[in-house]
């Protein structure tokens, strides 16, 4: 059996979550319990695009491997082969983080 390919659907995205932090910023190291879940990630798929009235698709603003910031309650968890993941529509997507 192969590698398993998830591939969204209209306007979903995939994403990978980023590491929560390991310490906070006075140096405490936090327990996995007491970790907020990160609301930063990494896109690792897009569907089509969403279908307009005209039948076509509407471009993507996020694309493969950018680094994003989504809502908190943003989209549905799945696990892919021992990795967790978030399915969500690209509306749950805030903002693309650059380095400058």
């Amino acid at each position: 059996m192969g590698k398993t390919v998830i591939t969204p659907l209209g306007d979903k995205i995939l994403v990978k979550r980023l590491e929560a932090e390991e310490k906070t910023k006075g140096g405490i190291v936090l327990p996995d319990t007491a970790k907020e879940k990160p609301k930063e990630g990494k896109v690792i798929a897009v569907g089509s695009g969403r279908l307009l009235d005209n039948g076509k698709r509407a471009e993507f603003q996020v694309k493969k491997g950018d680094r994003i910031l989504f809502s908190s309650y943003a989209g549905t968890e799945i696990k892919i082969e021992g990795e967790e993941y978030l399915l969500m529509p690209e509306e749950d997507v805030l903002a693309i983080v650059k380095e400058s």
